[in-house]
């Protein structure tokens, strides 16, 4: 296992291009899987979940090609054999097969996925909506196994608004006979990024960017290609990397109106920004000031995905900021890893946590807990003093394409051993 080696105390100075978004490619290579017609992809990031998924559909059947971020998939022999359960438990994201495979096989038969321990989650959410159009649920015991003869379209109430839940019902909708309404779904910008891409391929998807999406079920789906979006969320996380440490970086190849609730975060503890069409720069501050509440939510909300890195920035803010965690009871596991670099946190429950700051933080042996903590532990290398030596970090590369280098190009002391 790889691990980082960090020696902070370096400001971050430049200017980054991000990757393609992770959780936008991940559902559109499942999307792809909807039609026997070739899908050519751009601006794919080459990080382990991608190719994780990538072989999931190749051991389905699916011929690909993936070089230089272009990734093409011949879809024309995909069989309904059962996925490989040790593929199906890497990530939670294999769950999108369904969406991708039942319009094509009429069933599909798999394991429950796994990934990052940020508790359970349900798949209750996935299996109401594949029933509400037409499908069997045989045995939710030992793992997924659903059927079904005719997708039929109708109006879907989601039980939550749950982002995989929303992407596997496009899915199996856009194929589906008549009109499908699906009701409390979520609207991620990587779930926007689906629905423009299944529309380019000539499905008709109206009231995407909304909690309410009306889908007109079509026979079939063409050729296309497409470029994924970029990555907001690594964007946000380079971005809160440069605050942290006092540093200057424009962070370009993304849409700054998809992080609205971090400009707002990041001009309350006193971060200047500049704000482009598809960029943003972070300028130098002289003083931070702790929020009285970082409070995630489901989007526009703060990304429960940027937490972690937000939280170790408020480790350097004058005052207490409050940290509520209000999606996954797993995802406060990183302050133990803070703690023991010096960081003052009062956990009061598996969702709620206060920060008290300014607190130098000292290098010393951390792990990443999942994707995103890993993330934030890489920032708190870069701040503390000494050197930080980070494990676990397969969690970082599977969603983040080469982290070290862009942060080496910005002037961090980083190698991967």
């Amino acid at each position: 296992m790889a691990n980082f080696i960090i020696k902070g105390g370096k400001k971050l100075q430049g200017e980054v291009t991000v990757s393609g978004s992770k959780n936008a490619a991940l559902p559109i290579i499942c999307a792809s899987l909807l039609s026997k017609e070739k899908v050519i992809l751009e601006n794919v990031p080459n990080i382990e979940d991608v190719r994780s998924m990538i072989k999931i559909i190749t051991a389905l059947g699916a011929k690909t090609s993936f070089e230089n971020h272009i990734l093409e998939i011949d879809p024309s022999k995909i069989s309904d054999q059962e996925i490989p359960n040790e593929m199906v438990t890497k990530m939670r994201a294999s769950i999108l097969i369904l969406g991708g495979l039942l319009p094509r096989t009429g069933k599909v038969k798999m394991q429950y996925p796994g990934g990052c321990v940020l508790g359970k989650r349900s798949v209750d959410a996935h299996t109401h909506a594949f029933k509400e159009l037409g499908c069997e649920v045989i045995d939710d015991q030992q793992g997924l196994n659903i059927k079904c003869n005719i997708l039929k379209g109708k109006k879907i109430i989601l039980p939550e608004l749950s982002v995989t839940a929303t992407e596997n019902a496009i899915m199996a909708s856009v194929l589906a006979q008549g009109e499908t309404e699906i009701r409390l779904a979520a609207c991620e910008p990587h779930v926007q990024d689906l629905c423009e891409f299944l529309n380019k391929r000539g499905a008709k998807i109206k009231g995407i960017g909304t909690n309410v999406l009306k889908i007109k079920g079509v026979k079939k789906l063409k050729k296309v290609k497409y470029r994924i979006t970029g990555d907001y969320l690594e964007a946000g996380t380079i971005l809160i990397a440069a605050a942290a440490t006092g540093g200057s970086v424009l962070v370009k190849g993304f849409n700054p109106n998809d992080l609205d609730s971090l400009w707002q975060k990041l001009e309350e503890v006193g971060i200047p920004l500049t704000i482009g069409k598809d960029s943003v720069k972070i300028n130098t501050a002289l003083n931070l000031t702790a929020v009285k509440t970082l409070r995630t939510a489901v989007f526009p909300s703060f990304p429960t995905d940027l937490q972690a890195p937000f939280a170790v920035l408020l480790t350097q803010a004058h005052g207490v900021s409050k940290v509520f965690e209000t999606l996954f009871e797993g995802r406060l596991n990183y302050i133990f890893e803070l703690e023991k670099m010096g960081a003052k946190i009062n956990l009061l429950n598996p969702h709620q946590a206060l920060i008290s700051g300014p607190t130098p933080l000292d290098g010393v042996p951390i792990a990443s807990c999942d994707i995103r903590a890993g993330a934030a532990m890489v920032i708190a290398a870069l701040i503390a003093n000494g050197k930080t030596e980070i494990s676990n970090i397969n969690y970082i590369d599977r969603g983040y394409e080469k982290i070290e280098e862009k942060l080496r190009n910005l002037g961090a002391d980083i190698e991967r051993i």
